[in-house]
């Protein structure tokens, strides 16, 4: 007899088998995210980094940090699958360029996205986090800058959040506008903790 679960462990070991990007990738294949069918929180991010790469772990660096801190959840609360899922733009780390870590491959989203948001019928709050995960989850919300997108938040409330990435790379954007953490960080806690504590 099959579980619910089989089509979504089925669609995740395709994923994590994938090597369509393989001769792009300098570091090599590893898919990095996390899915689960009762899930009700999202995080859309952009890509892996490398120590994500090498610990095969989503948001396991500074970033993860910050966003758990944001979200006002411990680490087993966001690592719960069946509370919080991860499902970045790219799912391999693409490497680096000039300016810090290089675009999510577009390949990825083309192939498995629309499938592995299938799974999830129970997303209540999706984090759309940065300008590639913006994109595609808000293609008409996209202001002029990624300030004018995250200001316009409440417009999307309560199914979706634009948010800055929680990278270490943004602390002087988050200086410059301290009302991100005033004004959008408290509805988000309480919204986590309505939905998944």
């Amino acid at each position: 007899m099959s579980s619910p679960a089989d089509g979504v462990e089925i669609l995740l070991n395709k994923v994590r088998a994938c090597q369509h990007c393989e001769a792009h990738l300098l570091h090599g294949v590893r898919p990095v995210l996390q899915v689960g069918k009762q899930a009700k929180v999202l995080i859309a991010g952009q890509a892996p980094g490398s120590k994500v790469h090498a610990s095969g772990v989503p948001f396991d660096d500074a970033s993860g940090e910050r966003l758990r801190d944001w979200m006002g959840v411990d680490k087993a609360t966001f690592y719960d699958e069946s509370k919080i899922a991860i499902l970045p733009m790219g799912f391999c780390y693409p490497g680096t360029g000039k300016s810090g870590d290089l675009p999510p491959r577009k390949e990825c989203a083309d192939l498995w996205r629309r499938d592995v948001l299938g799974e999830m019928p129970n997303v209540e709050l999706v984090l759309v986090i940065g300008k590639y995960a913006i994109d595609w989850h808000l293609p008409d919300a996209r202001k002029n800058n990624l300030t004018d997108t995250v200001k316009a938040w409440a417009t999307h409330w309560p199914s979706h959040l634009p948010m800055p990435h929680p990278s270490p790379r943004n602390n002087i954007w988050l200086k410059k506008n301290d009302w991100f953490e005033s004004d959008v960080l408290p509805s988000l806690k309480s919204r986590i903790q309505e939905l998944i504590l």
